[in-house]
């Protein structure tokens, strides 16, 4: 309950709300680029300033190693498990979306940790940056092998260019700047920290609240693309993040990480990914239905995680503490 009332998540079932009565409001797309980028710019510096205090320690090379592993256990599993109900390419796509991460989700979560005074490490943010690319080439390969067993076949693809992929996936302008972020904060440390604290702290509160708003809006105009679903796949939608934050939690007690580090790499592992991916996989596997793995990442497993995993995730790496 405490989550439903912080005033970011209000915002964010406001923006739900408005959309589903389908009003005309709306967050200009520039200005919502914005936000996005100023969002993980903050991030960036206060991964940064944290780490300029612990250093590169084993612990940070534990954690970052978890973060790899879900990168490459995430996308296996979900394609193992819809290729049951879907084409080689739809299944493909959805694991994808689902192997990869949500900056919003993950930016919502520290909130919520902070919120809660509960302490987490800076590799934490570079953890996600990790995270977003493996499930991508995944994808692009298992497209790829869909294509030569169908190459034969009246209208079969030609396999995509996997360096196209690689470069577009490695150089994403909103990862770069993730990642430039904890390099300025950890190289100029406390000095650094000082002097931004009213860009990376006191606007961050307000500028996700706005930006959860944009999301609420984005999310309920989403809600149709579910229609006609399988049940099976709805289904997947919600206990398909709940797996893969049981995989995170089984590496955390294995590793022995903190209550925040277990907490936001739940979150990371139940994430998916409704902007990064699905603009490439428009590209790179354009076989495969966007209304399907955009429609389910955003119309529904992405307000569930804001509203009611986050919480779950914290609660249960408190009890398990």
């Amino acid at each position: 309950m405490q989550n439903l009332l912080d005033p970011a998540i209000l915002f964010f079932v406001f923006g739900l709300l408005a959309g589903a009565v389908r009003s005309n409001l709306e967050i200009p797309p520039p200005i919502a680029r914005f936000l996005s980028l100023y969002l993980l710019m903050a991030l960036g510096l206060k991964g940064g300033f944290a780490l300029a205090k612990t250093g590169f320690t084993p612990e940070v090379l534990v954690g970052l190693g978890c973060a790899v592993t879900l990168a490459f256990a995430v996308p296996a599993l979900g394609y193992w498990l819809l290729r049951r109900l879907l084409s080689r390419f739809d299944a493909a796509a959805l694991a994808a979306t689902y192997g990869s991460v949500s900056a919003v989700t993950f930016i919502t979560a520290v909130q919520h940790l902070e919120n809660q005074g509960v302490a987490f490490s800076g590799h934490m943010p570079a953890a996600m940056a990790l995270m977003e690319s493996p499930a991508i080439i995944m994808a692009v390969l298992l497209a790829n092998h869909a294509r030569r067993l169908q190459a034969a076949a009246p209208g079969g693809g030609a396999p995509h260019g996997l360096r196209q992929v690689l470069h577009e996936s490695l150089t994403d302008g909103a990862q770069l700047l993730l990642l430039g972020a904890i390099a300025v904060g950890f190289l100029t440390g406390e000095a650094g920290q000082r002097a931004m604290q009213p860009f990376s702290g006191d606007l961050f509160k307000g500028m996700l609240a706005f930006f959860l708003l944009d999301m609420g809006l984005l999310a309920a105009r989403n809600f149709g693309a579910l229609r006609g679903c399988s049940p099976w796949l709805l289904a997947y939608a919600v206990l398909g993040p709940l797996v893969h934050a049981s995989l995170a939690l089984g590496l955390a007690q294995l590793f022995g990480l903190s209550v925040g580090d277990t907490t936001l790499l739940m979150v990371l592992a139940a994430s998916a990914s409704y902007i990064a991916v699905p603009a490439v996989l428009r590209v790179a596997i354009p076989e495969a239905n966007p209304a399907l793995y955009f429609g389910m990442s955003l119309g529904l497993t992405f307000p569930f995680n804001i509203l009611l995993g986050i919480p779950l995730y914290s609660a249960v790496a408190h009890q398990l503490s």
